[in-house]
């Protein structure tokens, strides 16, 4: 036996660096990720603290769709941002290049940047690195393009004459991420992550373990979406997943109410800076909080269907929970999917109870699509910049709209009101079309010192 073997029966001993210590929410091995900076163009405001304020004060940013004339659709409302790219600093010819989504997706990067306190002397281009969800792309420019080419559709040979120099750029979602690492003079990692509903989360996650792993020093991840135009809202009413209650926007997102009958569409976008916490704190960086878990699975079984006991997004949230070490317990807060349609909020419900056991009953739960709408691959990043604004201020945000519960949905989901807590851990989940499931673990930076524990908002 040389010396490096251990005898069998025995476990090899290591011994511990000197002056390390394990923090309680240790994410296994490699380095801990932590979020310095957070970017927010949302409906209801662009930026952090309107958003934040929206959510905390229980209002809905749902009305009947401006974009583009609805009539005749069978869903015809939509939670829209109020955004005008000039105002946040686009020039005009980043403007005329950029699709609604990219637009969105560099002002909260920029936004998220400047909120971290990140400079070029912190962390060389190379190891700066870019994830960005999406489930459409750039759906508005490619649309608005596909009607000038065809005549609005009268024409089935077109001319490219008619084609703008960006048509191209419009066909491939990664230009959204190309734009974002443009503007953060990012020369390392990037990549654009479509895995649809879920992208969001996915795109957070794997900025966390290139992070983790040492392939980057930073990472700005998030998502942007902007799927409010003709072509998604039609394919969304063929299959009947969206609200059709056009005389009420304001309270038709009603996730885990008895009277809902499906979501409503959104945009926006959310990035958020991450980095190597260490590095973090000696540049004396405000940490938001860290990311301790991240797992996602695929139910293999249909493409918009859920099986109603939610075995495969209970198992993310367990392997998320191993990750980090943490016990059901610990989670003080789970941020829902909580789209709004019948069987997602079963499922869920069910993958609650089946993670967290008995806990599924005491921790509070709630669906911030309540008040701002599904931006598709958006949303999950949006939620995690919620699930941070949420450890930073000790609040839970409510779900909106929530009357009379579902009896099959009997869990704790905050009806209407924001809810002051204290906020530690955070689980938030995110479940998409093709059976994706994802489930994503923040907790409080235990290890910082005042002043750089909380974030800006």
């Amino acid at each position: 036996m040389s010396a490096g073997e251990a005898r069998p029966g025995t476990r090899r001993r290591t011994r511990a660096r000197p002056g390390a210590r394990r923090s309680r929410y240790h994410a296994g091995a490699g380095r801990r990720v932590v979020i310095t900076g957070i970017g927010v163009a949302a409906p209801g405001g662009i930026g952090v603290r309107a958003f934040w304020d929206l959510l905390t004060a229980g209002r809905t940013a749902t009305r009947a769709i401006t974009l583009f004339d609805a009539t005749g659709f069978r869903s015809r409302i939509a939670a829209e941002c109020d955004f005008d790219p000039a105002a946040h600093g686009l020039s005009p010819q980043e403007v005329r290049r950029m699709d609604r989504a990219a637009q969105l997706g560099v002002v909260s990067a920029r936004q998220a940047l400047a909120d971290s306190g990140l400079t070029p002397g912190d962390v060389p281009p190379e190891r700066l690195g870019v994830t960005v969800g999406s489930a459409v792309g750039c759906t508005m420019g490619l649309e608005q393009e596909y009607v000038v080419l065809s005549d609005c559709g009268r024409q089935w040979l077109v001319d490219p004459a008619y084609g703008v120099p960006q048509l191209y750029g419009y066909m491939i979602p990664s230009t959204i991420a190309t734009e974002v690492a443009w503007a953060g003079a990012a020369e390392g990692p990037v990549a654009l992550i479509s895995t649809g509903c879920t992208a969001g989360l996915d795109s957070v996650g794997h900025g966390y373990q290139l992070v983790k792993e040492g392939t980057a020093d930073a990472v700005v991840a998030g998502a942007s979406d902007a799927p409010i135009s003709p072509i998604t809202v039609a394919c969304f009413d063929a299959i009947k997943a969206t609200s059709p209650s056009n005389d009420i926007p304001g309270t038709a997102s009603r996730p885990f109410d008895l009277d809902r009958n499906g979501f409503v569409l959104g945009e926006g976008s959310a990035m958020m800076v991450l980095e190597e916490r260490d590095a973090a704190l000696r540049r004396g960086a405000r940490v938001y909080a860290e990311i301790v878990g991240f797992a996602s699975r695929s139910n293999a079984y249909h493409m918009t269907g859920l099986k109603p006991d939610g075995r495969e997004m209970a198992e993310a949230i367990r392997t998320a929970m191993r990750q980090a070490r943490l016990r059901p317990g610990q989670i003080d807060y789970v941020n829902a999917h909580g789209s709004g349609t019948r069987q997602n909020d079963r499922h869920e419900t069910a993958a609650f109870k089946a993670a967290l056991g008995e806990h599924a009953h005491r921790v509070p739960v709630s669906s911030i699509k309540s008040m701002i709408g599904h931006s598709l691959g958006a949303i999950g990043s949006i939620e995690v910049a919620a699930c941070a604004l949420a450890i930073t201020h000790n609040v839970v945000p409510p779900t909106a709209n929530l009357h009379t519960a579902d009896p099959e949905c009997d869990l704790d989901y905050v009806p209407l009101t924001a809810r002051d807590t204290r906020v530690d851990v955070v689980l938030s989940v995110g479940s998409g079309f093709g059976g994706f499931q994802t489930a994503m673990l923040l907790a409080r930076d235990r290890g910082a010192k005042p002043g750089q524990r909380g974030g800006r908002a």
